[in-house]
C-alpha cells in the first residue's frame, strides 16, 4: 500500500466502518432514534457550510446549525402546511448573518434541511427496506467510484470542478448502483426497471457531490471540515445522499412499487 494513491485508504476505512456501524444501528431503530441522527447530520452540514462560507463567523455558525437541526424534526412532524416555511427558516435567518455569498448559502440550507426531512420520510414513511436500498445505491456509488478511478485512472469527469474524479469511476458507480438496484429487485419483484431506477438514484448522489465540490473550490477549500478522517466533513460525507434522498422523493410521484 506504499502508492501515494492509497495513501488515504485506511482512514477512509476505519471511518466509513464507524459510521457504518452508527448509521445501521439508527436506521434499525427508526423514530425518534433515526430521526436525531439526521437532525445532527443536517446541523453539523449546515455548520460547515456556514464555517466555508464565512470563516469569521463560529457563532453564527454554531447557532445556524442548532436551528438546522430542530428544524429537521419539526418538518417531519408538523402539518404540511407548515413544512415548508419552517424547512425555509435557516436559510432564511443565515441569509441575513453570513456576510458573502448569501444566494449560495441560501440555497445550500434549503437543500440540507429539505434532505434530512427527506431521509426522515424515506425511513418512517416508505419504510427499512427502502432506506436500505438508498444508503446501498449511495455507498456502492461511492466506493466503486473510488477504487475504479483510482485502479484504472484515465479522462477526468469535469477536472475544473472536481480535478479526482474520473470517467471511470463515475462509470464504476453506475455499474456498482446497477447490481445493487438488480439484487433489490430480484428479492422484492419490482422487475428491471427498477435497475434503472437504482442508475438514476446514483447518478442523482454524484451530482450532488459534483455540486459541493464545486461549492468547495469557489470558496478555496479542500474539505468541508475535519470531523471525519479520510472523508473531511459530513458535507463530504453525506453530499451524494443528500442528492440521492431527493431524486428517491421526486421518483416516488412517479415510480411507487410496493414496499421492500
Amino acid at each position: 500500500m506504499s502508492d501515494s494513491r492509497w495513501s488515504d485508504l485506511t482512514a477512509r476505512v476505519l471511518s466509513a466502518a464507524v459510521l457504518v456501524i452508527i448509521g445501521s444501528v439508527e436506521v434499525w431503530l427508526g423514530g425518534l432514534w433515526f430521526e436525531s441522527f439526521i437532525a445532527i447530520a443536517c446541523g453539523l452540514m449546515t455548520w460547515e457550510l456556514v464555517r466555508m462560507i464565512d470563516p469569521d463567523r463560529s457563532g453564527v455558525a454554531m447557532q445556524l446549525g442548532i436551528l438546522t437541526a430542530v428544524v429537521v424534526v419539526l418538518s417531519y412532524h408538523l402539518p404540511p402546511l407548515y413544512k415548508l416555511p419552517i424547512l425555509l427558516a435557516p436559510a432564511l435567518v443565515g441569509a441575513g448573518q453570513v456576510s458573502r455569498s448569501k444566494t449560495i448559502y441560501a440555497l445550500f440550507a434549503i437543500w440540507i434541511a429539505a434532505s434530512g426531512l427527506g431521509f426522515i420520510s424515506i425511513r418512517e414513511n416508505m419504510g427499512f427496506g427502502w432506506m436500505v436500498w438508498l444508503i446501498s445505491v449511495v455507498v456502492a456509488t461511492d466506493v466503486a467510484g473510488y477504487f475504479v478511478g483510482k485502479t484504472f485512472g484515465g479522462p477526468k469527469f469535469w477536472p475544473r470542478v472536481s480535478p479526482k474524479k474520473t470517467w471511470s469511476g463515475t462509470a464504476g458507480g453506475w455499474a456498482a448502483a446497477a447490481a445493487v438496484g438488480a439484487v433489490f429487485a430480484l428479492h422484492a419483484g419490482f422487475g428491471l426497471m427498477f435497475v434503472v431506477v437504482s442508475v438514476l438514484a446514483s447518478m442523482a448522489s454524484q451530482a450532488g457531490d459534483i455540486v459541493e465540490s464545486a461549492t468547495k473550490r469557489k470558496f478555496g477549500v479542500k474539505d468541508s471540515s475535519n470531523l471525519i478522517p479520510g472523508h473531511g466533513g459530513f458535507l463530504d460525507r453525506f453530499d451524494g445522499m443528500m442528492g440521492a434522498a431527493l431524486f428517491v422523493l421526486i421518483a416516488g410521484l412517479i415510480y411507487a412499487p410496493g414496499g421492500m
